[in-house]
């Protein structure tokens, strides 16, 4: 399978099984777009019909060029992939890498797209105990094999509203790497409202990232991100922001924006936060009911889709500035990437990633927990829920009928099953709006990187 595209008038051809990307000619577009069975006469009377002033040798030269391609498995290569999707999973039963620290169900905004209820998880509040989250930390190290980098995440609500304990459960994890072996990577995500000096230095040593959330301009930020009296934070988040991200030098940090449908126009808060200086960035389309006034309309996917576009151009722009920045889901690395094995089998959740309430029990990820039926046990008696881990130990690329012909699927290894079940009430679901957005997403990404690596952008 292949996929075409043109960017900017660049062609560019994907193979799907091979992972290779090609940057071609018009003419050699338009021949590998007709190879078909590969017959050459069919291909030449294809091509030259829409290329008549084209010599008929050099169409008969770039057809064998795609015949030494497709014979080097870098064209029109077979899938050799679908059979591993299932026992890949196999071989890592039981392993758990990494787990979401839910550390507060309670925030002190109250953003009115928020999938965890403002915090809550549709429950009650709670803060978890240096207690609960000791032994969630021994439970990830006896139950990760012989892994030996574990990543946890501190989470809400707002984490920092617990903050002691986080600090009190690093020093913990510290604690026993020497014994178990273990390496504990620590991320932080944050609101920004309770930063202060001792955040700072404290995440500049400890947090592998951070992820601060701000969803751009002023208006923007505080039509959703009020505190409990309906102020906006904006005000007084950047400052801290700021101050953050300069102490912070080359450390990882993430500024993490949601666009709505008040602001499919997502670039003009990317330019903001440009301004501000932010240089890591990252804007995610808002998941929410269909019926919610947040939800992105057909016309606003249309207006995103050339925002990634814009995103594109203006990275490679201020590249050649010398002014580089990074967005997250434009980060593709076309030879050090994801291994087969997660590209089939995507994040984990469920097997391999858990998330953990304050009180001890175990969902699949973060944007399951509250939901009772997908409670996989808890880190006191471990999974007991074993149907349900099975379900999701099933649910990878092939799991799927619609990717098994999307030419995508190895780059989003068939999406996020909270999304998929959010939107169609299955982890097996599609869920076609966030896959639309993603395909045009990887687009750009791939183009951009082409054009970076081929030095076409100096």
């Amino acid at each position: 399978m292949i996929h075409q595209y043109k960017f900017d008038g660049y062609p560019i051809v994907i193979d799907v099984n091979s992972g290779s990307v090609h940057l071609t000619d018009d003419l050699c577009y338009d021949v590998i777009q007709n190879y078909g069975d590969g017959k050459k006469d069919d291909i030449i009377n294809k091509v030259k019909k829409i290329h008549p002033d084209a010599d008929i040798l050099e169409i008969e030269d770039c057809i064998s060029d795609v015949e030494e391609l497709k014979k080097e498995g870098k064209l029109f290569s077979e899938d050799k992939f679908s059979s591993l999707a299932d026992t890949l999973k196999d071989r890592s039963e039981g392993i758990i890498k990494a787990l979401c620290l839910h550390v507060a169900h309670a925030c002190n905004l109250r953003c009115s797209y928020c999938f965890a209820g403002q915090g809550k998880f549709h429950g009650l509040q709670a803060l978890m105990s240096f207690e609960t989250g000791k032994r969630a930390l021994d439970f990830l190290a006896e139950n990760s094999g012989s892994r030996k980098n574990l990543e946890v995440d501190f989470f809400g609500g707002e984490p920092l509203l617990n903050w002691q304990v986080c600090k009190d459960l690093v020093k913990y994890a510290r604690s026993i790497e020497g014994r178990t072996g273990k390496n504990f990577r620590f991320t932080l995500t944050t609101n920004g409202m309770l930063i202060d000096d001792d955040v700072i230095d404290f995440c500049n040593k400890e947090m592998h990232n951070v992820v601060l959330s701000l969803d751009g301009r002023k208006e923007v930020n505080d039509r959703f991100r009020v505190d409990a009296d309906g102020r906006g934070s904006f005000d007084t988040i950047v400052p801290k922001f700021q101050e953050f991200v300069r102490r912070r030098g080359d450390k990882e940090y993430y500024m993490r924006g949601t666009f709505t449908h008040y602001n499919p126009d997502f670039m003009n808060d990317i330019y903001e936060m440009l301004d501000l200086g932010f240089t890591k960035l990252s804007m995610e389309p808002v998941v929410c009911s269909p019926d919610s006034p947040s939800a992105l309309t057909d016309d606003d996917r249309k207006t995103v889709c050339e925002q990634y576009e814009l995103l594109a151009r203006e990275m490679l722009k201020r590249d050649r500035e010398g002014r580089p920045f990074t967005f997250y889901h434009y980060m593709i690395d076309f030879e050090g990437g994801p291994c087969i094995y997660k590209r089939l089998s995507g994040c984990g959740s469920g097997t391999e990633y858990m998330a953990v309430t304050p009180s001890g029990d175990l969902y699949p990820c973060h944007q399951f927990v509250g939901e009772k039926k997908f409670k996989l046990g808890d880190i006191y008696s471990g999974v007991k829920n074993n149907e349900l881990r099975d379900e999701f130990k099933s649910c990878n690329v092939y799991a799927r009928e619609e990717c098994r012909t999307c030419w995508a699927r190895l780059y989003c290894s068939g999406g996020c099953a909270a999304n998929a079940y959010h939107a169609t009430g299955s982890i097996k679901g599609v869920y076609e709006s966030g896959c639309e957005l993603f395909k045009k997403r990887i687009e750009c990404a791939v183009a951009v990187k082409l054009i970076e690596e081929l030095g076409l952008n100096k």
